[in-house]
């Protein structure tokens, strides 16, 4: 009898076993099939009309901003962040927080604006394509291009609420005719599995060309490792700053802008000390003679999303510098500001910087 007894005991522990790995097995598999598969480097569609080019001795007005999915408006907090929210608060929020924030493109009529955070088929804001919206909206007289930089068919967390089906990416759009478009990927500091439903970030390059000049203007649209154990970053950064001095080196013009998720050392932190647990990683400016790195610490560019903003203690939420520009030193920059939008329909602020290529 005690054999028997052990015998039904180990054959209902060994078809556990059994359904456990073929389940983990297929989650796997599903998961393989459906991450972002990536290249080192890949030519992006264009679309849109743009009918102008940069000229030398010209204001150029460039914006960044990371428009948060269109999901954490000021009501929202993130679980990943230390919140508990993952989904924006309804289809027709989102809407309403992409509408705004392309109504404000709209007032402030940058000649080239980079966009982080846009998503296009993702649970968390409800199926709707932002990229689609905006290239829609802007298409008559703006080029646009967009850099696929998440994509998979269910994260698993939080247990509570999955966050399920997300794609989404960076998009830069420009009243300047666009030569080409390119995603050229970063070092994933994630290893497998665990890479399948973590993002794949890039940058997203555009070129065009200069009047009157053999060379070109270089836009580079980025969005930099978060929640990495800092090697991450320090990888992307390398390779972003090898790029730019590659193309500094040629003679061409070269701004690179876009949620660095780190500040620049040129920045008083003092202006937001740390609340949150999260420790804001800081970017040595000195390390890169030939180039200058521009955040305006007047005004935060990212608010915490541990907590919910609107009945927030507004003097005592933490406060982020990760958004902003690096543009080489043959660009003059003549004013830079971040618009204080009051995180009402994302967590960040858009930075406006306005440069001139120089004569040579």
């Amino acid at each position: 009898m005690k054999n028997k007894a052990l015998k039904r005991v180990l054959l209902t522990v060994s078809v556990f076993l059994g359904i456990v790995i073929v389940v983990v097995g297929c989650f796997l598999i599903f998961e393989s099939a459906t991450t972002l598969q990536v290249q080192d480097t890949e030519a992006m569609a264009i679309s849109g009309k743009a009918y102008e080019k940069p000229d030398q001795g010209r204001e150029i007005r460039l914006l960044t901003w990371n428009v948060g999915y269109g999901a954490l408006d000021e009501k929202q907090d993130c679980y990943f962040d230390g919140g508990t929210g993952v989904d924006g608060e309804s289809l027709e929020a989102v809407q309403t927080n992409v509408g705004s924030i392309k109504d404000k493109l709209k007032e402030l009529a940058p000649d080239i604006f980079c966009l982080q955070e846009l998503d296009r088929d993702s649970k968390r804001s409800y199926h709707f394509d932002e990229y689609a919206f905006l290239a829609d909206s802007f298409g008559d007289s703006y080029q646009s291009s967009f850099a696929p930089n998440f994509k998979t068919g269910f994260v698993p967390v939080p247990l509570y609420n999955p966050t399920g089906k997300v794609e989404a990416g960076i998009a830069t759009f420009s009243a300047f005719q666009m030569t080409s478009s390119t995603r050229v990927q970063l070092p994933i500091p994630f290893s497998w599995p665990v890479s399948l439903v973590n993002l794949k970030r890039c940058l997203l390059i555009t070129r065009y060309p200069v009047m009157f000049s053999d060379k070109e203007l270089v836009i580079v649209n980025l969005h930099l490792e978060a929640y990495d154990d800092g090697e991450g970053k320090a990888k992307q950064l390398k390779q972003l700053m090898d790029f730019l001095q590659e193309e500094y080196d040629k003679g061409n013009y070269v701004v690179a802008c876009g949620d660095f998720n780190q500040a620049f050392s040129n920045v008083d932190l003092s202006k937001y000390p740390q609340i949150d647990e999260w420790i804001c990683p800081v970017i040595d400016v000195n390390q890169y003679g030939d180039f200058s790195f521009h955040m305006d610490d007047r005004v935060p560019t990212c608010r915490s999303l541990s907590k919910p903003y609107f009945d927030s203690e507004k003097v005592t939420h933490q406060y982020y510098m990760l958004d902003g520009f690096i543009t080489s030193h043959n660009i003059t920059v003549n004013s830079l500001a971040t618009i204080d939008l009051g995180f009402k329909n994302t967590d960040h602020n858009p930075v406006l910087l306005s440069v001139t290529l120089d004569k040579r």
